[in-house]
């Protein structure tokens, strides 16, 4: 299926990719930089969300900034059978930012992954533990993270 785009849905994408400003309507200075009236602007992301071309939006906090220190991607090796409930578990869990599941490879048998904030490493191994126990999940490990290389979102225009 080719999807297309008009050049006001660019545009709006586009302005929504990087920075949101923090005020108080921050979609009427988005608009007005792109020359078009607030209405109109939330008028094409509206119309971009209901034909699944945007499927959600977020933000991102600097987890350093908010005294969040520690974080480690955690790989579990989960029945198969129980990805879904355990998934569910994990997602329901403040300090979890993601949660993946991945197939697993004959040499790496984990298949779901979660990235744990927490204020430092021992609170991460704490809450890996609890997970751990809550969910019957027995085999993971934490990979801890050393330093941030490259942190993005995806840019389309």
């Amino acid at each position: 299926m080719t999807l297309m785009l008009t050049e006001p849905e660019k545009n709006v994408i586009s302005a929504i990719q990087g920075d949101i400003p923090i005020e108080e309507r921050p979609y009427a200075s988005l608009a007005a930089d792109l020359g078009i009236s607030e209405a109109q602007f939330l008028e094409i992301l509206q119309g971009l969300a209901e034909r699944g071309i945007i499927r959600r939006f977020g933000a991102t906090l600097r987890h350093q900034r908010s005294g969040y220190t520690a974080n480690a991607m955690v790989a579990w090796q989960v029945d198969e059978e129980k990805v879904n409930a355990v998934g569910n578990v994990m997602t329901g869990v403040r300090q979890i930012s993601h949660c993946y599941r991945r197939d697993p490879t004959e040499s790496w048998p984990y298949n779901l992954y979660t990235m744990i904030h927490a204020k430092d490493e021992e609170g991460c191994r704490r809450l890996a533990r609890r997970l751990s126990e809550k969910t019957d999940v027995k085999t993971y490990t934490l990979l801890f993270s050393r330093r941030e290389l490259k942190k993005t979102s995806m840019r389309y225009f």
